[in-house]
Formats: structure tokens, C-alpha cells, sequence
């Protein structure tokens, strides 16, 4: 098992999702004082596993068909382009 894939892949996911919208909305499920935690958990948990489900499958699909340096181009143009885009809204 490739166990520095593994922990890059969670570092990154789960600095990424903390303090998002998704976060905030769980721990405001969460704080209903007639809702069990166990479900909201059980919940999110599900909802993130088929999120990155999804992800992995499209990954692997664009990987089959679009080639390798493209992809790290469109993904630097991407990441130019948020970050001008929020630049300019600032």
C-alpha cells in the first residue's frame, strides 16, 4: 500500500474540507438538540464517501481519455483563474 499517497490524499481532503459550507452545515444539523449526532454523522459521512466516489470515477474516465501534461495545464489554468477571479472580487 502506498501509504504517502494515502496521507497526501487525506491531508488534503481534510484540510480542504474544514471550515467549508459543508462543514458548517453538518455542525448545524448537529447542534438540533432533537436530532441524534450518530445519524448526522453517519450522514455526512455517507454524503462525503459518495462525493469522492464520484470524483475518483470521474478522474479515472478523464484519465483514459485526456492525456496527462493536458491535464496538468488545464488544472494551472483553473487554479490562475480562481485565483484572478478572487483577486478581482476583492
Amino acid at each position: 500500500m502506498d501509504w504517502k499517497l494515502l496521507a497526501t490524499v487525506f491531508a488534503t481532503v481534510f484540510v480542504a474540507e474544514l471550515g467549508d459550507k459543508t462543514q458548517l452545515a453538518t455542525l448545524l444539523f448537529a447542534a438540533d438538540r432533537d436530532v441524534s449526532r450518530w445519524l448526522v454523522f453517519l450522514g455526512a459521512s455517507a454524503a462525503l464517501v459518495a462525493t469522492s466516489a464520484l470524483g475518483v470515477l470521474a478522474g479515472g474516465w478523464i484519465a483514459q481519455h485526456v492525456s496527462e501534461r493536458a491535464l496538468h495545464w488545464v488544472a494551472g489554468l483553473g487554479f490562475i483563474a480562481i485565483g484572478l477571479w478572487t483577486l478581482v472580487r476583492a
